[in-house]
Formats: C-alpha cells, sequence, structure tokens
C-alpha cells in the first residue's frame, strides 16, 4: 500500500501550450509500471480551456466544481456541471475548460500506452469556443 499525502506534491501552472488561460494542476497519482493509469485535479479560472488533444486509450472527467463547456471533434459544445463524468474514447479528439463567466474543476484519468497518455495539438481558438 502505497498513501500519496494532500500536499506532498506541488501543484504546477498549466503550461502555455496545452492550455488558454490561468489553469492549476494538482497530481493526484501517475503509477509506474506496470499500472498504466495517471490522474490529477484540474482547475480552469473562467475562460481557461485545453488545447486539442486525444488520448491513446481514452480519458475520464468528473466535474467536481463550478460550470464548464467540453467538445469532441464534430459535435457540438456541450455544458458540465459538478457530478457529471465525461468519457473520450481512445484517439477522440476534444478539449474541455470553464464557461467563459465561471471557473470548473474536474478529476482527469487517462491511462499510459507505451508511457504516453496524450497527444496535444493546436490550441482552441476563440470561435471554436464560444460558438
Amino acid at each position: 500500500m502505497e498513501i500519496k499525502r494532500v500536499g506532498s506534491r506541488p501543484s504546477g501552472k498549466g503550461p502555455a501550450e496545452w492550455f488558454t488561460g490561468s489553469v492549476r494542476i494538482d497530481p493526484l497519482m501517475d503509477m509506474g509500471e506496470p499500472a498504466r493509469v495517471a490522474g490529477a485535479m484540474v482547475t480552469f479560472e473562467p475562460g481557461a480551456r485545453t488545447a486539442w488533444h486525444t488520448h491513446p486509450l481514452g480519458q475520464t472527467l468528473i466535474v467536481t466544481a463550478g460550470c464548464g463547456w467540453a467538445q469532441r471533434e464534430g459535435g457540438p459544445v456541450e455544458e458540465i456541471r459538478p457530478g457529471d463524468v465525461v468519457w473520450f474514447a481512445p484517439g477522440e479528439k476534444h478539449w474541455h475548460g470553464a464557461t467563459a463567466t465561471t471557473g470548473m474543476t474536474h478529476i482527469a484519468i487517462q491511462e499510459k500506452q507505451g508511457g504516453k497518455a496524450v497527444d496535444w495539438m493546436e490550441q482552441v481558438t476563440d470561435e471554436q469556443y464560444r460558438p
């Protein structure tokens, strides 16, 4: 058994290459081989969002606070709220983040394939974010 104590791993700022706006990432889990699971609590300030991206084995989001938006490529922008669980299939191009006026926090869980959990792509434009 291993217990990761709260505060034992520092919060980090979401890198500008992967996010638009102010984003804080709090690491939760990143298990070594043979396990593949990784997860973090991600807090988006109003207007903040991820870039477009995919996950080789999919991603689960559990919304814990605020109000956000999520979109898969070719689909509508969907509102997500606390208690909602969002699943993106392996390879599904998508983005997620806060609404323009409300912050949002979610727990993001994904598995690594070949040591990689995410493939980052282009930024979400303002037109895509606010259709």
